[in-house]
């Protein structure tokens, strides 16, 4: 396996993605590289480490656009290939700047270097069949991530101090998490009975008319990126509730964007997601068929058939800023941050010492009040 690290051309240092521009920034001599920029720089990252079936992916997939064809006469990317050794805690590989150790779990794809802070990408977990199809690259740069995370803890008056730590803000986090992506067409037929009501009154007599129709439906129904997380370590709660995201800013996957984030490989494949897609999709559909009926007082539902006729799934990486932090519970708090959109999402460690505090200001508030009210009575 190969760990790939982007070069400046000029100064030789290293490359960042950086959201604000949506360029790649040399943080030493300050040079900026748009994508198409990159594809020629490091014409063949990509390509020896794409799934050979994802050009026919793309040309099946109407969002994703066909990759440009490259200059071979190009420089060569920046790499070093080595052997990797296992350790209980994970696999071992060597920085490609200083030689020094990294250590990574098995499902890390993108890390940093502990000792020259060098943004590294171990090709070998974004590649073949985990080479995903899209990304969404990050929009919010750290600088506006810590800004929106210190402006949302502030608010909430019983926060520990030490969770908006500086030493706790360092922690902040820029991750790609992978997700499964689906499309899906299903064909549906309903079955319902409406009944219309009308009730008037001459002289002393209340008349009732009630009206049964017997209602019949039937369509073909398209539903788009259902999304699903696709990593089982990662909070679940927290994965799911930073969506959705705006798909419509979905790029091709290159390994390039990865650099100087962190990123996650996949340990979930589509069969383990497939069945719970599907029971949303058509739960979601019966509801629409479902309106579609409308002119009745009541509306009671006999029969709903609907039938899965195509699908189709997408290997996404979606940007995440994310800190956690261990309490004095002994629980570990996650906050979470949409890396395109900056929603929110997470559970935040409670400080007791304060609830109690505040309470107690209260009640001898009220106290003292009441003291007050029996003297002037």
């Amino acid at each position: 396996m190969a760990v790939v690290s982007y070069k400046c051309p000029n100064c030789d240092g290293e490359l960042v993605f950086h959201p604000r521009t949506q360029k790649y920034k040399c943080e030493y001599c300050a040079s900026a590289f748009s994508q198409e920029e990159i594809n020629l720089l490091y014409p063949d990252t990509e390509r020896e480490n794409q799934n050979p079936h994802t050009s026919q992916r793309e040309n099946q997939n109407p969002h994703t656009s066909q990759r440009e064809e490259q200059n071979p006469h190009t420089s060569q990317r920046e790499e070093q290939n080595f052997h990797t050794s296992q350790r209980e805690e994970g696999s071992v590989y060597h920085c490609p700047s200083c030689g020094a150790e990294i250590v990574t779990d098995e499902t890390t794809a993108a890390s940093f270097c502990y000792y020259c802070h060098n943004p590294v990408i171990l090709s070998g977990r974004v590649s073949g069949e985990f080479f995903p199809d899209r990304i969404i690259p990050f929009a919010i740069d750290r600088k506006q991530a810590v800004e929106k995370f210190l402006e949302y803890v502030r608010h909430k008056k019983f926060v520990p101090k030490a969770f908006f730590h500086k030493s706790q803000i360092e922690k902040i986090s820029g991750v790609y998490f992978p997700y499964w992506m689906a499309d899906m067409d299903l064909e549906g037929e309903l079955q319902a009975e409406g009944r219309n009501l009308r009730i008037w009154r001459s002289g002393d007599t209340e008349y009732t008319e009630t009206k049964i129709y017997q209602v019949e439906r039937e369509g073909k129904i398209h539903l788009e990126d259902i999304t699903r997380n696709a990593l089982k370590k990662a909070n679940g709660k927290l994965a799911q509730g930073v969506l959705p995201y705006d798909v419509s800013q979905v790029q091709p996957f290159h390994m390039s964007y990865l650099s100087g984030f962190l990123a996650e490989k996949r340990d979930m494949e589509r069969a383990e997601l497939e069945n719970g897609v599907k029971g949303e999709a058509e739960e979601y559909g019966r509801q629409l068929l479902r309106e579609t009926v409308k002119g009745y007082n009541s509306v009671s539902v006999k029969n709903c058939r609907l039938n899965c006729s195509g699908e189709h799934w997408d290997y996404v990486m979606l940007p995440v800023w994310t800190v956690t932090y261990q309490g004095r519970d002994g629980k570990t708090y996650y906050y979470s941050m949409n890396g395109q959109s900056g929603k929110v999402c997470g559970e935040l460690p409670i400080d007791y010492k304060k609830v109690w505090a505040v309470s107690a200001l209260v009640f001898l508030l009220v106290f003292a009040l009441g003291l007050a009210g029996g003297f002037l009575i």
